[in-house]
């Protein structure tokens, strides 16, 4: 049985709320979180020489925006949360959106990439397709997605977060069945066993 709208809210709405609380905390925790890998892996199709226009989803207080405007590139980040929001804008002084996941609202074909770093799993697997289909829609032909998220089997509350974690296989069935096109994901940290690789990313790419 599906969740009602009702549920689907609260979901966000206590999400949100754990991040607008504990935003300093985030921010510092985070700040210095080494991932280059993700941020070449999601370049790598792309020209070397083209200054791209990149929706950073989740952006958080602006970490990655940062990063992708000191290449000069165009990154416009978008979070749900208010404080994140005002730290993103004040940091990197870059457009940031204050969208919820669950009502986007973003120009058709707006977009080169979109890096949805650890931002994505908060999507309740009912919606997930509709808002896979909604940045398919916002990405021009071509365009690249990147997602990177914890990775397990179920969903539900962890704390006052709420999470749908999935394998490879899951993850790929989504992707693909919004049209994209999945063409490298791997397991980090790098250099690691296994069972010591906590997260998954996936890039995928839309027919151009």
């Amino acid at each position: 049985m599906g969740q009602e709208a009702e549920e689907l809210d609260q979901i966000e709405t206590v999400t949100l709320n754990h991040y607008n609380q504990n935003a300093e905390a985030f921010w510092n925790g985070t700040k210095d979180h080494d991932v280059i890998q993700n941020y070449e892996a999601f370049l790598a199709p792309f020209p070397k020489d083209k200054k791209l226009d990149i929706l950073d989803l989740g952006c958080g207080p602006g970490r990655d925006v940062k990063y992708f405007q000191s290449l000069g590139h165009r990154p416009v980040g978008l979070d749900g949360s208010e404080v994140f929001c005002e730290m993103a804008r004040s940091y990197t002084g870059c457009q940031i959106l204050h969208q919820k996941f669950l009502s986007l609202k973003l120009p058709a074909h707006a977009f080169d990439g979109i890096f949805a770093n650890a931002s994505l799993f908060h999507v309740p697997s009912q919606e997930l397709p509709r808002v896979l289909n909604h940045l398919n829609a916002a990405l021009r032909p071509g365009g690249v997605l990147f997602l990177s998220n914890p990775r397990g089997n179920g969903e539900g509350w962890s704390g006052q977060r709420y999470g749908h974690y999935m394998q490879v296989d899951s993850s790929k069935k989504f992707i693909e069945a919004a049209g994209f096109k999945v063409i490298d994901y791997y397991y980090r940290p790098l250099g690691k066993p296994s069972h010591e690789q906590p997260w998954l990313a996936v890039v995928a790419i839309k027919p151009p």
